[in-house]
């Protein structure tokens, strides 16, 4: 039940009201363009039309709010403001975030009352300025350049050295909700319990790296939970394959869950504690184009999975916003930028613009992409030899780095700008290239190269925002199959993951953003095969002759 039900609050803009029980209108319809929060109210606009066909209502518009687990009206009577029909309306809505935070994270629709029965006529809408009600109003922390490196914390020193502009930090979900922790977070009246000592653990890595004004990026992840099964898609199964699986806002606990969860991370490391640090971007999920292994949710139509997905999303993108007004949220893709979609598998490009497209349907917000660009063979590091899967065109099957500017291209669209009508934010947040080929062995200065040139091609590019590399030292497992990403090998007699020996792309890393690049990289042209970086670098920063 909500905590509150407001009384008819709503007055109509500039129309004579046309409310005459029983007279009959046609199959009305009406469109919300506006719902926002404004001071102490919710604030609902739109327009309408409405003739005579014999249909008899009682001459009203009924306004009814819909939580994310709701699926329609129902038989519901309980709405929340009434008018007169008039070819505009505006509801008001009174709105006391710290007495009730339902109403953020409700959707609005406007309905008529046909013998006692409501029935939609609206499109749903949902508040769509949430930033306005977060108590934290500073502005985006910026960074000098587009660096950034996934870092070992025992090696932090190291990074800094470096001149590490960005990491990321991954957040599993499971690790923190305890039902006997002694940490508590109340939200909306509910208390809720956490792992005390993995939450400050989580709190010195995110204010160390804050402290040395590292720009960090929170990924959200949601592994297989028997503590919280409400945190799981309703009728999802361990599949013993997945790494992940989609948060659950599809039934009351689970959206009380997660909405609690998000809010109590966005709040923690909004950056107004020096205690524990900030998180300035926050990704949902991981590469949730490829469901079975990273989103699992079960075999579904593209259609059917972004829908869930994107309630879900909203939920989580109001809870970070309300809580820090200039965080930025995003979901994340792999490089399979167009193939056949199947039922747990789908193409980049067809999910960016299924996402956009429902979400405009309930109002725009300020959603953006993380994207892993990796080389088509993760064994090779030689990207730029890819074959024909990567192309030029919009229709290409692979986006990488050979071809980035067919992603931001196209987030130039009209149709796939923001609000404010600017190019969304994009981040490239993991990849990285191999130093270790299964057929030719070490292949440490082909992997300098291509760091190199990844790098200039990102640096140049205005729609990137940062780059951050996996990682600095080689994941034992991933280096055994020939996946060496790392600045460092890794030390085989640690216990923990530490570095051994630096690779030749450690110098190439720490220089790349300097005024040293263009010097320390001259010999790597040669691996590439160009005399000049300009040649395949448009607008290249260090100039045409270099």
């Amino acid at each position: 039940m909500r905590k509150l039900r407001w009384l008819k609050t709503i007055l109509s803009a500039g129309a004579m009201a046309l409310a005459f029980a029983g007279t009959a209108f046609a199959s009305d319809t009406a469109n919300i363009s506006s719902c926002t929060v404004n001071g102490g109210e919710i604030r609902i606009t739109g327009t309408a039309q409405h003739t005579e066909d014999g249909v008899t209502d009682d001459g009203n518009y009924y306004l009814f709010d819909l939580m994310p687990y709701e699926g329609s009206i129902g038989g519901r009577t309980d709405y929340v403001a009434s008018s007169g029909k008039t070819d505009s309306f505006t509801f008001t809505l009174p709105f006391d975030k710290i007495q009730d935070e339902d109403p953020l994270f409700a959707r609005y629709v406007v309905a008529v009352n046909k013998g006692g029965v409501y029935e939609a006529v609206s499109n749903e809408a949902y508040v769509t300025n949430p930033e306005v009600t977060a108590d934290y109003q500073e502005p985006f922390p910026e960074a000098q350049t587009k660096k950034g490196l996934n870092i070992e914390l025992s090696m932090l020193d190291d990074a800094m050295s470096l001149g590490v502009k960005h990491t990321a930090v991954n957040i599993s979900v499971r690790e923190f909700l305890d039902p006997n922790g002694s940490m508590t977070y109340t939200y909306n009246g509910k208390t809720y319990h956490f792992n005390k000592s993995r939450v400050e653990e989580y709190d010195k890595t995110i204010r160390m790296f804050s402290n040395k004004g590292i720009i960090i990026t929170g990924i959200i992840l949601n592994g297989w939970n028997t503590a919280n099964p409400e945190l799981l898609y309703p009728g999802v199964k361990e599949t013993g394959t997945s790494q992940y699986y989609m948060f659950n806002t599809a039934t009351l606990e689970g959206f009380e869950t997660c909405r609690a969860v998000m809010a109590f991370f966005a709040e923690r490391y909004n950056g107004s504690n020096p205690n524990y640090g900030q998180v300035s971007n926050w990704i949902i999920g991981n590469e949730i184009n490829n469901q079975a292994i990273w989103n699992y949710t079960g075999p579904m139509p593209l259609e059917q999975y972004v829908e869930i997905y994107e309630r879900m999303f909203r939920v989580m993108y109001t809870s970070i916003r309300s809580e820090n007004a200039n965080a930025r949220v995003y979901f994340s893709t792999d490089y399979n930028w167009v193939q056949p979609n199947g039922d747990t598998s789908y193409g980049a490009r067809d999910l960016i613009d299924c996402f956009n497209n429902q979400i405009k349907k309930g109002g725009q917000i300020d959603w953006n992409l993380a994207y892993h660009p990796y080389p088509l063979n993760l064994q090779e590091p030689e990207f730029w030899l890819e074959d024909a899967r990567v192309t030029d065109s919009v229709d290409s099957p692979v986006v990488n780095f050979k071809n980035l500017h067919v992603l931001t291209d196209y987030f130039t669209r009209p149709e796939l700008l923001n609000s404010q009508g600017q190019v969304r934010h994009i981040i490239l947040s993991e990849q990285g290239f191999t130093s270790q080929s299964p057929s030719r062995g070490n292949v440490e200065k082909e992997q300098a190269a291509a760091f190199a040139y990844a790098y200039f091609l990102v640096d140049s590019n205005p729609y990137i925002d940062s780059f951050i590399l996996s990682r600095q030292v080689d994941n034992p497992y991933e280096a055994q199959q020939s996946m060496a990403f790392g600045l460092w090998t890794v030390n085989p007699s640690s216990q923990v993951i530490a570095g051994f020996d630096r690779k030749r792309i450690y110098p190439i890393f720490r220089v790349i953003d300097t005024n040293k690049a263009v010097e320390e990289t001259e010999y790597l042209k040669s691996v590439i095969g160009i005399s000049k970086w300009s040649d395949v670098i448009p607008d290249f920063r260090w100039g045409t002759n270099n």
